[in-house]
């Protein structure tokens, strides 16, 4: 079994976390195996923020301005603290612990600007990855899933805000640039629900995927969120299914002990919707393995 969305830093002021910005030692990468080996799971993929490292700056650019300025304003000080990281010595120690024969693959989490993700496309080329999963964290300068933005809900209303949100994951969907889409309906973090289920717009996300062989995550974050309910939503997940988009299993873990974390509800959210295997990469190829 796998998990294929794993971080090897918190979010947040480094300071209070176990590390330093770019420190890898050796049992870093171990300990994730291990937590995830104790839970039957055997190949972990790693999958860092792209914007967290500093060769997105030019690239993705001031993309939170022209927003509204309290938002442009947290999504700044935001970037500004997480912003911290190297792209080379990330990929150099995921790659060296590959080499050294632990299960792991060397992914990215590509979060996407529609103005940028050609030229992000164009340098994440020239690494080794062995896969990219795609996800919307901003819908223009806010930062939809972050406890500080939280009352933009209130104020631009819930289903105006899947709108937004959904609009965008379909572009991504569409795009072609990444394997996978991650925790596809992450719009509902914090608990906020449309007037109705959004089938038409998860309708949406499901054609794109399908038409450009994008696959989906089945993930656990959602579980340890105020939402408490995996990423897709089981109706959405179903529909994923029906059209054919593949999966992948994945905790969006951020530490040791979050690696493989509830798999076995992940796998069992997969069976029920139909799905009797998922994805592997290895240098932006699929292969389907049974679950």
């Amino acid at each position: 079994m796998g998990d294929y969305h794993l971080h090897l830093f918190g979010h947040g002021p480094l300071a209070a976390s176990r590390q330093i910005p770019n420190d890898y030692p050796s049992w870093l990468i171990e300990s994730y195996v291990e937590s995830a080996a104790a839970r039957g799971v055997t190949e972990l993929g790693f999958t860092e923020h792209f914007y967290r490292c500093f060769e997105s700056t030019d690239l993705l650019g001031r993309f939170w301005e022209g927003g509204r300025p309290e938002l442009a304003e947290q999504t700044e000080a935001f970037v500004k603290e997480d912003r911290v990281l190297s792209l080379e010595r990330y990929v150099d120690a995921v790659q060296t612990a590959k080499d050294r024969g632990l299960p792991v693959k060397l992914g990215l989490e590509v979060d996407f600007f529609p103005e940028s993700i050609d030229a992000v496309s164009e340098l994440l080329a020239g690494y080794p990855f062995d896969y990219l999963i795609g996800s919307v964290h901003w819908v223009g300068a806010w930062s939809i899933d972050h406890e500080d933005a939280v009352s933009e809900f209130d104020r631009r209303g819930v289903d105006k805000s899947y709108e937004d949100y959904f609009s965008l994951e379909t572009q991504l969907a569409a795009s072609g640039k990444v394997d996978v889409l991650a925790h596809a309906d992450v719009i509902k973090k914090f608990g906020h629900r449309p007037r109705r289920v959004p089938t038409a717009m998860y309708a949406g996300v499901v054609a794109a995927a399908a038409s450009s062989g994008t696959g989906v995550e089945v993930s656990s974050g959602g579980l340890r969120q105020p939402v408490a309910e995996l990423y897709p939503a089981e109706s959405f997940l179903a529909m994923f299914f029906e059209a054919g988009v593949p999966i992948t299993l994945a905790s969006d873990g951020h530490e040791p002990s979050h690696a493989g974390y509830a798999h076995a509800d992940v796998v069992a959210a997969a069976r029920s919707a139909g799905y009797t295997s998922r994805l592997s990469f290895e240098e932006r190829t699929p292969t389907a393995v049974p679950l």
